[in-house]
């Protein structure tokens, strides 16, 4: 019996660059995408008409939050209703192009396999992050912040700052998501928890590609608050 596999999609003020991203998944893959789970988070430009026009030659859910609600808390909406779709791997897929739906049958492999719970795509194994356009300052920060935090959780995983990420049903319904933040750290406390429950963490390397999407991330404040959530796990507030 095949695998449920359903995409994830947060989408804010994505109207210029969501039907790219879906053009760009392989055809051959589209077959096996049960559904496309896209959560409208609050946005003001033609994202809502996009998904509209892409519902009509793919199988897609929309959900809206109004007003914005929050990159975490989209994902939340997302992946909740993943579950109750009884899917058996949920992919989590930007829609401003960064990360490469091309790699979306690579990204699965690895729980198809049976081989991992949770799947991870590394700019930083993919080995082109500052080729791909990543600022160095984000890049330095991405690899101190990571350092950081595999010496406070005891991993040696690549990078924990990525938005490609592939979920099994039993990472999806394992890891208490709902207790976790709204905001951009979201996946970072995602890949905190599955270390907690002992789920197998996989990573594959990914091609970084900054465009001209635009960002809604300060680094400095991204940096500070990967700090406090350090210390909030050291002092068990991640106990759940």
């Amino acid at each position: 019996m095949a695998e449920k596999i359903v995409i994830v999609m947060p989408a804010y003020n994505a109207g210029k660059t969501i039907e790219s991203v879906f053009s760009r998944i392989p055809k051959q893959f589209l077959k096996k995408i049960s559904e496309f789970i896209v959560v409208n988070d609050g946005s003001t430009d033609d994202t809502v008409e996009k998904i509209k026009l892409l519902s009509k030659h793919h199988k897609i859910k929309m959900l809206t939050h109004d007003p914005n609600r929050g990159y975490g808390a989209a994902q939340k909406t997302g992946f909740i209703q993943a579950i109750k779709s009884n899917a058996d791997i949920a992919v989590l897929l930007h829609s401003d192009g960064q990360y490469p739906p091309e790699m979306l049958p690579t990204i699965i492999s690895p729980i198809l396999s049976g081989n991992a719970d949770m799947v991870l795509g590394s700019r930083i194994l993919g080995g082109t992050a500052l080729k791909g356009g990543m600022p160095l300052h984000r890049y330095i920060g991405n690899r101190a912040l990571t350092m950081l935090e595999n010496l406070a959780y005891g991993l040696n995983i690549s990078e924990y700052h990525t938005g490609y990420i592939a979920y099994s049903k039993k990472a999806l319904t394992s890891i208490p998501l709902l207790k976790l933040s709204n905001t951009f750290h979201f996946d970072g406390e995602m890949i905190l928890m599955a270390s907690k429950r002992k789920l197998r963490i996989k990573e594959i390397g990914i091609p970084t590609h900054y465009g001209s999407e635009e960002t809604y991330l300060n680094a400095f404040t991204y940096g500070i608050d990967v700090l406090k959530i350090i210390f909030k796990n050291l002092i068990g507030k991640y106990n759940f």
